[in-house]
């Protein structure tokens, strides 16, 4: 492959800061939490050696004091399946990645090389840091009992047993260890090309919040793990669509930039998510076709993703070039990176010189490394491209396949495919295409359960700014789905791969309406007290302020 590592450099963090690879939404959290902990920062940890099951286990029975009736096998077993996040679990090489982040210092406690989140604990914190008040939340959840200025942990009465185990732990492994920021990796908040995906996650982790002192800590994390790979997925997802777009104009929406503040349409944004899901979860079924169809539109983009992020990474490296060799660009004041939208400005007509220049050099490089060029680049030659074209083109040769294939298991694992609050599904038997084995969009209960949270909190009716659980009526929360975040059962999008139900899909809609009320009954959320379609109401689980009547959408 006549391609070097530093010309074949994919990844620019204006658009995602994740390293595309497989997430695990445990490692993403641990490594969060250094970040709130250190104001955006990771950690640096200092220890004298790599935590095993064994040193856990030695910690616990060191202190019966604290963990009464703890003999090693029951430690054991409990530290291994209840307290520990464990990589290839039951296997020779089976080794710890961390606690499970059950409080905030658990990331003291990770080996980082078996505990990588691949920068999506950075894409999440800046995402936060959209609005204070959810960082705040966060780090005041998880450090509840830290005293900041000091660092003295002061448990409160109704810490669960694994959290007070964690603070054990803290407590005292914590003395033989320093716990710095690392300032080698100073904070870079690129402005986001559509600020909407961010404020939506900063509204929802703040409801889901309201619930901390109604529902069990461990029942909290694991809500706030599906809502933030559920908000990492549709940002990505809105990213297929909104980069190509930047790309071929130049520029981005100011009114994506603003996040569609003051916009009172609930179709706010062109570039918003719209998915068709399977309810009921099984394979054959029209339903499953249909959400077979709306993933099949979105991962088709992929390509086109992975082109326009290469070309926004090249521009970028040619704004670096002519701002660090020459004197025709300067960095922006106070910063010394580009946007995006800054590095797009470079296709303008003022640079083209240069830019032939830049990009010539490279594609002469390419050449001269390749003795005989493929028949796919020979034809890409006699198009007589510009320099520019021509270099992305061979970079989309020499490496799109490979950069595909890595995002398709990033974003696999954001749905969260194959696990607790899934919101994609696949038959275990490919990886995709072809009968029988073609993704699908689906509602996975638990997802669910995490989105009726935050959408049956309302406003309360005095000036306290307090939230209030209320009812909802079916059909209410359906539409809110639909608008806040694009997720269609009842109803097909007209957009995004559909045109509007014909006839043929009208069963299926019905039937998909139905699993969706089976689904409501199955988690407790729904009883039957009419037919009528518009009497049908969702009950929240827990009483939040004061009682309420089923009103307008929340």
């Amino acid at each position: 492959m006549a391609l070097t590592a530093s010309l074949g450099t994919f990844h620019h963090p204006g658009i995602s800061r994740i390293d595309y690879k497989a997430l695990d939404m445990d490692r993403v959290l641990t490594a969060l939490l250094a970040r709130l902990w250190h104001g955006g920062m990771p950690s640096k940890i200092s220890r004298a050696n790599t935590l095993d099951v064994n040193v856990f286990v030695k910690l616990f029975l060191e202190h019966p004091e604290v963990f009464e009736s703890f003999d090693r096998e029951t430690t054991t077993r409990w530290t291994s399946t209840h307290l520990l996040d464990l990589v290839n679990r039951g296997k020779a090489t089976e080794a710890v990645a961390s606690p499970r982040p059950l409080h905030g210092f658990t990331y003291r406690f990770r080996n980082s090389r078996k505990s990588r989140p691949y920068g999506a604990d950075e894409q999440l914190y800046e995402m936060l840091a959209e609005n204070e008040g959810a960082l705040k939340g966060l780090r005041e959840f998880f450090f509840s009992d830290v005293d900041r200025s000091t660092g003295e942990i002061t448990p409160g009465p109704g810490t669960d047993v694994e959290t007070q185990a964690l603070l054990h732990l803290v407590q005292q492994a914590g003395k033989q260890m320093q716990d710095r920021p690392d300032t080698s990796k100073p904070r870079k908040p690129y402005p986001p090309l559509c600020a909407e995906p961010a404020q939506q996650l900063c509204q929802d982790v703040m409801r889901l919040l309201y619930h901390q002192g109604h529902m069990p800590r461990t029942v909290l994390v694991d809500y706030l793990k599906i809502l933030f790979a559920f908000h990492l997925s549709l940002y990505h997802l809105r990213m297929l669509k909104l980069l190509p777009t930047v790309v071929e104009a130049g520029a981005g929406s100011a009114a994506c930039r603003a996040g569609h503040q003051g916009e009172e349409t609930a179709d706010r944004c062109p570039y918003r998510v719209r998915l068709f899901l399977d309810v009921q979860g099984v394979p054959g079924t029209p339903a499953a076709a249909l959400a077979e169809h709306s993933a099949e539109i979105w991962y088709r983009q992929i390509s086109r993703f992975i082109q326009a992020t290469y070309q926004v990474k090249k521009l970028d490296e040619f704004s670096e070039h002519l701002a660090l060799k020459t004197t025709k660009l300067s960095y922006p004041a106070g910063r010394n990176y580009f946007t995006p939208e800054e590095s797009l400005q470079r296709l303008g007509k003022s640079y083209a010189k240069d830019r032939d220049a830049f990009f010539l050099q490279r594609v002469n490089r390419v050449r001269d490394e390749e003795e005989d060029l493929p028949a796919e680049l020979k034809k890409i030659t006699q198009l007589e491209l510009s320099p520019f074209d021509e270099y992305i083109e061979m970079l989309m040769h020499y490496r799109g396949r490979y950069y595909r294939s890595y995002f398709i298991d990033c974003l696999d694992s954001m749905l969260l495919k194959h696990r607790p609050g899934a919101l994609l599904a696949q038959p275990r038997s490919g990886r995709s295409g072809g009968s029988g084995t073609a993704r699908r969009f689906v509602l996975d209960a638990r997802l669910l359960e995490v989105l009726l949270q935050v959408s049956l909190l309302r406003e309360g009716d005095d000036e306290t700014g307090n939230l209030r659980t209320a009812p909802m009526r079916v059909d209410e929360f359906l539409g809110l789905l639909r608008d806040r975040y694009g997720l269609y059962i009842d109803q097909l999008p007209d957009t995004d791969g559909f045109f509007g139900a014909h006839l043929d899909d009208q069963a299926a809609l019905r039937s998909n309406a139905k699993a969706f009320l089976d689904r409501l009954r199955e988690i407790g959320y729904y009883q039957d007290m009419s037919d009528a379609y518009l009497t049908q109401t969702i009950t929240p689980r827990y009483t939040i302020g004061t009682e309420a009547t089923t009103g307008a959408g929340a």
